[in-house]
């Protein structure tokens, strides 16, 4: 299908060429040459554009340009390029004098003065319009090209990080997720990612993949950031913010450009928990080529670009999931969860095993031994059914011996990505383009678990009409999972192989083998020490010896699983545990799509007394798991519609000192009723250049896809959507035997805690089963929503101080948590038997999507002061300030604000020092803060990194750049679970044609 559409889109192109082509005579030829106003050097690729037309060209290697328009006298030209102050020239034949800026249509000369502070930069994402940064009626934030070409991060996205009020959180070496105002995750679904106008969300991951698929640094002109609500203009999701990413046109930027960089890595790693032990190489390369023709009328660009490294090794042993169920005076926890290691979230309670029959025969099979043929590890002739009828198993979880994580999950990471734009001036107004960007590789996310996007795939194709106030767009999202899979998955699978591999897998082909032969050897040491189960009672095992009888048990049963897995044998075991999709094996099958369509109208030169832009934009989400996801096939597809519209008024008073807009916005999402979203502001000027904002500002965002549909068989539990559909096919809400599982928990705890013979008690069941607690009147998940208050001030003092500051306060409503559950068993005479609910599966315990019932709000401020010193030395400053207000929230929900408290970045640099010669340094830091996630919750520690780089122009439009990110090497995590981000030292060297 997409060669299908690129197909069709280059014949309607040619099409379009040839039609136009046979009305290009009789043209005013416009030619000239523009310099550097100081040095008086020609400079290349200054765009050169008709004003109010699509018309235009760019300046070649020596400054000059040259083209042609059916245009009457006057016209006016606009002279832009980055770093540069922007210059109109009108074209007047009645003038002849070319030291004006009128006069004739050749010989044209053009002085540009450079821009030596920043805040005088033009943005488009805050009213959807371009207006000046200083007049923005909300916070915004801009990087352009030389901040990318100049940044000290060894990534370009990386460096968005230094920017006021942007929170980064990487998950991988080549996967950041951007975030504002807190509730940060390492799969953002609050946050707004648009690249060249498309949503950059992968449709069943529901969040921004970063710049898996993005632009290189090659072929980024612009990053404009917004934090805060912002659905009035952006619609749902748009909930902490929106980034808007902005590639470079093949009319403005043509010509060759190359860059290479190589670096290292993993430099004083910690080997002894697994990271590599000499620095490992990373290398990156890209290359960008565009082209107009036809007299600049048809322009095209390619690019593309290949990282490859070893990726960053999470490597937290410690900390533990299950901390709480340690035993008092214990040095280890039998039972512990550790967020990277794989295969301890298999785990059973000992006591259980008393109740099960299945264990019994195994600790039958195991004391006989006759088909184990192992005694050189397993004890015969232990009494496990008399040690366990006589309460000897103690209420006390233990998981199975897991793996580290780098022994299952790929971390060699690598990013394959391509693009393509062609672009057409259909006539003086309107411009036609298509533009194809495709990411492929291997990275790592933490999500409820972690996941390895190996051979990961995503493409988008758009297709834009574009004039000078208005657009039409259209574009699809292809995903494609690839080999894509769940670590922790994949080592229960390992971990079930290995059993069925071993003398036990006759008896049992999966992880249970392995815990019920963890609790046979609890009892055999037991029986070493000379326990009697039917003379001695619980209370001779002395708390030392449960100690080393649980180290006893956990030594013995892992010499007696021992698999090698740099073995023939034990490689086999890792490829057939690889193989296989949810719910049997690992992997994901996905190929989700998403389609949108959007159109924008400006009524501004149409109505004189208020400015008017009107919007609106339709949405499918088109649902392809086949099963491993949704509950979708191709006989029961899965499809969501969108729809939404916008209306912004603005209306300049006082002699254009105030600026009033308000902005209204509604959306209906098939499943939820429809949202509108109001945003009020206004924006005062005075001496020119201060300038004081306000704004009341709302948001929303739709249950994910995932959150409406999903139905994962995650082993221990089923992830649901929050749908009435999936609710009734699993009876939440309706069947009374299905419980909270914080009710279950108490439950279980009254059960494991009780001798055999209290058990015994025919009352004591039916009375432990009073504290259970039904769900009823569950709700069904729906939006969330956000209002937002927003004062700031922004100003440039004496063209060398720039300063910003804002404040906000945030009120959530609705905000979209998941709650967990359980679902009694039936007797044979339909009554509830309270006992099944002791052991958790997918077909008994449900994770469902819902909202919490508690407003919470959360408060903030950001400031930044810029200063250009002599000598086009800068200093600058951020500091951000974020805090939840936690008075109205309950502890039934995990909110997971996961910001820091206080953050702050230090820059210093000079781009050009000499002719040549230029350097760059930022200092960040963050304080500590504590992580929640479904995933974990943990604190993170306080850190501080520098990143610095030097660069220099050499001979032939080439420039090199030597560089390093966290340059002390100080190791540190950005969320619970995180891999360990040390130093990265790199050069790189790049060739630009359009280099001055």
């Amino acid at each position: 299908m997409e060669m299908y559409l690129l197909k069709r889109t280059a014949l309607v192109l040619c099409l379009l060429i040839g039609i136009n082509w046979q009305g290009m005579a009789q043209k005013t030829q416009i030619s000239g040459t523009v310099v550097d106003d100081e040095s008086k050097v020609p400079l290349i690729g200054v765009n050169v554009v008709v004003k109010g037309k699509v018309l235009g060209t760019t300046t070649d290697f020596d400054g000059n340009f040259d083209f042609s328009v059916n245009l009457p006298t006057p016209i006016t030209l606009q002279f832009s390029m980055v770093g540069y102050k922007t210059v109109e020239y009108t074209i007047d034949e009645s003038s002849d004098n070319p030291e004006r800026q009128t006069g004739g249509s050749t010989g044209i000369k053009i002085a540009l003065e450079e821009e030596l502070i920043m805040g005088q930069e033009v943005v488009v994402s805050a009213s959807r319009v371009e207006e000046s940064i200083l007049q923005s009626p909300v916070s915004i934030e801009k990087m352009d090209v030389l901040a990318i070409q100049q940044t000290p991060a060894d990534n370009y996205y990386k460096s968005i990080g230094y920017l006021k009020g942007v929170d980064v959180t990487q998950s991988s070496i080549n996967f950041q997720i951007v975030n504002a105002r807190g509730f940060n995750s390492t799969g953002n679904t609050r946050f707004v990612q648009l690249t060249d106008g498309m949503d950059t969300q992968a449709p069943a991951l529901n969040f921004p993949i970063g710049n898996l698929n993005g632009p290189s640094e090659l072929d980024v002109e612009s990053v404009e950031f917004i934090p805060g609500a912002q659905s009035a203009l952006y619609g749902p999701n748009a909930f902490n913010g929106i980034m808007r990413v902005t590639s470079k046109s093949a009319f403005e930027y043509q010509g060759f450009s190359a860059f290479a960089k190589t670096g290292v890595n993993h430099i004083g790693a910690d080997t002894g928990a697994g990271a590599p032990s000499t620095p490992q190489p990373m290398y990156e390369a890209s290359v960008r080529y565009a082209k107009s023709l036809f007299n600049d009328r048809f322009a095209f660009k390619v690019n593309a670009s290949y990282m490859k490294a070893e990726d960053w090794y999470a490597t937290d042993y410690s900390s533990d999931r299950n901390a709480a169920l340690q035993p008092d005076g214990f040095p280890f926890n039998p039972g512990s969860d550790a967020p990277n290691l794989m295969g301890d979230e298999a785990a059973v309670n000992l006591a259980i095993l008393s109740l099960s029959d299945a264990w019994g025969t195994l600790a039958g099979q195991l004391s006989n031994n006759s088909q184990i043929q192992r005694d050189d590890i397993i004890r015969k002739g232990v009494p496990a059914n008399q040690f366990v009828q006589n309460g000897f198993l103690p209420n006390q979880l233990v998981s199975a011996t897991p793996f580290e994580e780098h022994q299952l999950i790929d971390y060699g990471a690598e990013n394959l990505k391509a693009n393509i734009g062609l672009y057409y001036r259909l006539n003086n107004n309107i411009e036609a383009s298509y533009l194809w960007n495709a990411g492929y590789g291997t990275s790592i996310y933490t999500g409820a678990q972690r996941y390895s996007l190996k051979n990961f795939g995503i493409q988008q194709h758009r297709l834009q009409f574009e004039g000078t106030n208005w657009f039409v767009r259209g574009y699809a999202t292809i995903e494609n999972s690839g080999d894509s899979y769940i670590t922790e998955f994949y080592a229960k699978r390992v971990l079930d192989l290995s059993v069925a591999n071993s003398p036990v897998g006759v008896f049992t082909q999966d992880v249970s083998g392995w815990l019920g032969t963890y609790a046979y050897n609890y009892l055999a040491y037991l029986d070493a020490q000379g326990i009697d189960p039917n003379t001695n009672s619980v209370a001779d095992v002395s708390a030392q010896m449960q100690q080393d009888a649980f180290s006893y048990a956990r030594t013995t049963t892992e010499a007696f699983f021992d698999v090698d897995f740099d073995s023939e044998e034990g490689q086999a075991i890792l490829n057939e545990a690889a193989n296989g999709t949810v719910p049997t094996g690992p992997k994901f099958n996905d190929q989700s799509r998403m389609y949108h369509a959007e159109a924008q109208y400006d009524f501004s030169d149409k109505i004189e007394f208020v400015d008017l832009l009107v919007g609106g934009s339709f949405r499918q989400y088109d649902l392809r798991s086949n099963g491993t996801i949704f509950p979708d096939s191709p006989d029961n597809p899965i499809t969501i519609n969108e729809i939404g519209g916008f209306a912004q008024a603005s209306k300049r008073l006082l002699d254009d000192k105030l600026k009033l807009i308000g902005s209204i916005r509604g959306d209906k999402n098939e499943n939820f009723d429809a949202v509108f979203s109001p945003r009020l502001s206004g924006v005062l000027t005075f001496n020119k250049t201060h300038n004081i904002r306000a704004s009341f500002q709302t948001g929303f965002r739709n249950p994910t896809t995932q959150g409406q549909f999903i139905n994962l068989d995650i082993i221990s539990s089923r992830l649901l959507g929050g749908l009435p559909g999936n609710l009734e096919q699993y009876g939440i809400g309706t069947d009374p035997n299905i419980y909270t599982i914080e009710s279950v928990n108490g439950f279980a705890a009254d059960v494991f805690a009780a001798s055999p013979d209290e058990r015994a008690d025919p009352n004591f069941i039916p009375n432990a089963a009073q504290q259970l607690v039904a769900v009823e009147d569950f709700k069904p998940v729906a939006p969330e929503q956000v209002q937002s208050f927003e004062v700031g001030y922004k100003s440039v003092i004496d063209n060398k101080l720039m300063m910003d500051f804002v404040g906000y306060y945030n009120n959530y409503n609705s905000f979209i948590v998941q709650q967990r559950m359980r679902r009694a068993g039936l007797n044979p005479d339909g009554t509830p038997n309270p006992l099944t609910l002791l052991n958790g599966t997918a077909d008994n315990t449900f994770q469902v999507y819902t909202n919490a019932d508690e407003q919470i709000s959360a408060y903030g401020f950001a400031g930044e002061l810029n200063y250009s010193l002599p000598k086009k030395y800068t200093v600058g400053v951020n500091y951000n300030y974020n805090k939840l207000n936690t008075q109205n929230a309950s502890d039934d929900f995990v909110f997971g604000f996961n910001t820091p408290e206080h953050k702050f970045n230090l820059k210093f640099g000079n781009r050009k020092l000499t002719d040549k010669l230029g350097f760059n340094v930022v200092y960040r830091w963050q304080s500590e803060f504590f992580w929640e996630s479904s995933f974990g919750d943990g604190i993170i520690p306080a850190f501080g990194t520098a990143d610095a780089q030097v660069s220099y122009k050499l001979p032939s439009k080439m420039m090199l750049k030597l560089g390093g990110s966290n340059l002390l090497n100080n190791y540190y995590i950005q969320s619970f679970g995180a891999p360990r981000i040390g130093a990265i030292y790199y050069v790189s060297i790049t060739f630009d044609q359009l280099m001055n």
